[in-house]
């Protein structure tokens, strides 16, 4: 039954573009599609306008992720309330987990982490609407290191590999990161 429609609806499209270029000088006919697709251009635009306001909050929520999981892992504060203005679960867990067990271990970050987000994909028709990004981290200046004397943790050198997150819009319009990967095999 969904064919059928689907296939009605292909043919009434290419029907009505088949006849646009057509169409003669001054009938009335043509007002009337210049207002049709003047609509339609105008339904595109805020679709587009959609996709880039999602887009841009999407990015803005990566972008106060890192910087409060950066300020959350420097006070060793695996509960830092900015965190949980970025953050949705299961990455908002998995972050105040780390962050508590480089606490419990002596440790924390430290340094600068450099990130270069784009926008991989937009899907605005799911439930809910998620925005994928990836990025080049450049980790060569954010360490791991011992809270007592500043040493070096072992092993915890980073370098410029990629990253993914997803970027989901919970029901009170915020967009928070739900997600994230890093890619350490990835470089960038």
């Amino acid at each position: 039954m969904r064919g059928r429609q689907l296939r009605r609806a292909a043919i009434c499209l290419l029907a009505v573009g088949a006849t646009v270029p057509v169409t003669g000088c001054g009938s009335g006919q043509e007002a009337v599609e210049r207002q049709a697709s003047g609509r339609g251009e105008r339904a595109r635009t805020a679709s587009d306008a959609e996709r880039a306001a999602a887009e841009k909050a999407a990015l803005e929520a990566y972008s106060g992720y890192l910087t409060a999981s950066r300020t959350a892992s420097r006070r060793n504060d695996p509960h830092a309330p900015e965190l949980s203005r970025f953050l949705a679960d299961p990455l908002l867990t998995r972050v105040q987990l780390s962050i508590r067990d480089a606490k419990e271990h002596g440790a924390m970050r430290t340094g600068t982490l450099k990130s270069d987000p784009t926008v991989a994909a937009v899907d605005l028709d799911s439930d809910p609407a998620t925005v994928e990004i990836q990025d080049c981290l450049d980790a060569t200046g954010y360490r791991l290191v011992y809270t007592k004397d500043q040493r070096a943790v072992p092993g915890s050198g980073g370098g410029k590999h990629l990253a993914t997150a997803t970027a989901t819009r919970y029901p009170d319009g915020r967009w928070l990161i739900s997600s994230g990967s890093a890619h350490p095999d990835q470089p960038c």
